[in-house]
C-alpha cells in the first residue's frame, strides 16, 4: 500500500495541462486538412481502393473517413462536436508524426526524415507498425461492413520489400481472426445500438466497451512489432512498454477518447524519440511536463511489475459496472487535469469501487 501511495502521489503531483508535444494544427490532428474527406479521393485501381497505409496522409484519411461514416450512429456520445471515440487514434498518430516516431529508426532509409519524405511511415518503425493494427485493420473492417459505401473493395498497398502486413479484409481475417472479428463486431454494434431503447448513458458505455475491446485486440496483436524495438535506445524501449501498459487503464474504464479528452493525455507526451542517457525527470531539452509524464509512466509500469501485475488487476477489477467506470473516467481526468488531487482520495475510491464489485 505504501508503494501504491507513492505512485499515486507521483501521478497526482506530476501531471499538468501545459502542452509540450505538437498534437493539433488549427484545432485538428496535424495535416488533417490534407486528408481525404471522401472515399473517392483515395487511389483507385480497377474499381478497387488502393490506399497506401505507409503514407501519413493516407493513414490519417482512414481515420477521417471512419469518423465521418460512424458519427451519424453516435448521437448518444454527447452534444459537442468531435465526440467520436475514434478521434483518439488520429490524435495519437499526429503525436507520433510530430515527434519523429514514424521515421525509419534503422538509418537505412530517409523515410519520415526531414531529409527525405516527411509523410513516409517506415515499416521499420515500432510505432508505425503498432498503429498499423489500429488503422489499417479497422478501416478494412469498416469497408467490409458497408460504412464506406456499398460494395467498396479495398486492397491496401504493401511496403516495398517488406512482408507480414495483411492488406485485405480476407487476408487479415486469416492472419488475425480475433482482431478482425472484434472490429467487425464494433461496426455491427453501432447500427444495433442506434436502434436500442436503452438510455443514452448505457448506449455510450456499451459502444465504448465494444470499441475498446477491438482496440485492445489490435494492440495485443501488434506484439509482432516488438522485434522492431531493437532499433531504439533502451530508454525509448522502456517508454514504449510503459505507453502500451497505460492503455490497459483507459480501456478498462471505457475511456471516452473524443478529441478534447484525448488531447489531455497526449499533450504531455515526449516530443522526440528518447536517446541513450535520457533519464526523467532530468532530460534537459524536454519540458517539465514531458519529464514528469515519463516519470509517471515509468512508475506505473515498474510498480505494476513489482506487485506482480496487481495494480492493473485491481484497476480492471474496479471497472466492473457503468457507475464504477464513470468514476474511473473521472479519476483518470482528475489525475491529468488536477495536480493537487489527493492521493488518499484516489486510493480510497479505487478500493471502494473494488469492494462493491
Amino acid at each position: 500500500m505504501l508503494r501504491l501511495a507513492a505512485l499515486g502521489l507521483l501521478v497526482a503531483s506530476a501531471v499538468t495541462l501545459c502542452s509540450s508535444a505538437v498534437v493539433l494544427e488549427n484545432g485538428m490532428p496535424i495535416l488533417w486538412s490534407q486528408t481525404a474527406s471522401q472515399v473517392t479521393e483515395l487511389p483507385v485501381q480497377n474499381g478497387i481502393l488502393t490506399p497506401n497505409p505507409w503514407h501519413y496522409l493516407h493513414r490519417q484519411s482512414f481515420y477521417r473517413l471512419m469518423i465521418g461514416a460512424t458519427d451519424p450512429y453516435m448521437s448518444y456520445m454527447g452534444t459537442n462536436q468531435n465526440e467520436n471515440p475514434i478521434w483518439g487514434l488520429p490524435m495519437e498518430l499526429g503525436w507520433m508524426y510530430s515527434s519523429g516516431r514514424l521515421a525509419d529508426p534503422s538509418g537505412s532509409t530517409t523515410c519520415g526524415l526531414q531529409t527525405g519524405d516527411t509523410t513516409c511511415i517506415s515499416a521499420e518503425s515500432f510505432w508505425g507498425c503498432v498503429t498499423y493494427f489500429t488503422s489499417a485493420l479497422p478501416f478494412l473492417s469498416a469497408a467490409q461492413k458497408g460504412f464506406l459505401g456499398e460494395n467498396v473493395q479495398v486492397q491496401l498497398q504493401a511496403p516495398a520489400g517488406v512482408e507480414g502486413f495483411c492488406t485485405t479484409h480476407a487476408e487479415c481475417s486469416t492472419s488475425y481472426p480475433d482482431v478482425m472479428s472484434k472490429w467487425d463486431a464494433f461496426f455491427q454494434a453501432l447500427k444495433a445500438t442506434t436502434e436500442s431503447t436503452l438510455p443514452d448513458n448505457e448506449k455510450k458505455d456499451s459502444i465504448l466497451g465494444v470499441y475498446w475491446t477491438a482496440q485492445t485486440a489490435s494492440t495485443h496483436a501488434s506484439a509482432v512489432c516488438n522485434a522492431k524495438k531493437t532499433h531504439y535506445s533502451t530508454e525509448e524501449q522502456s517508454f514504449a512498454d510503459s505507453w502500451s501498459n497505460s492503455a490497459e487503464y483507459v480501456a478498462a474504464a471505457h475511456f471516452h477518447s473524443n478529441l478534447q479528452k484525448s488531447l489531455l493525455f497526449l499533450n504531455p507526451l515526449p516530443s522526440r524519440v528518447l536517446r541513450a542517457g535520457d533519464v526523467a525527470p532530468n532530460i534537459a531539452d524536454l519540458s517539465q511536463e514531458e519529464n514528469y509524464t515519463l516519470s509517471v509512466f515509468a512508475w506505473m509500469r515498474n510498480i505494476n511489475t513489482i506487485l506482480g501485475g496487481s495494480l492493473v488487476r485491481m484497476w480492471k477489477g474496479a471497472m466492473c459496472s457503468l457507475s464504477t467506470r464513470e468514476k474511473g473516467n473521472q479519476l483518470l481526468e482528475q489525475l491529468i487535469t488536477n495536480p493537487s488531487f489527493p492521493t488518499t482520495t484516489f486510493l480510497s475510491v479505487i478500493t471502494e469501487m473494488t469492494t462493491t464489485c
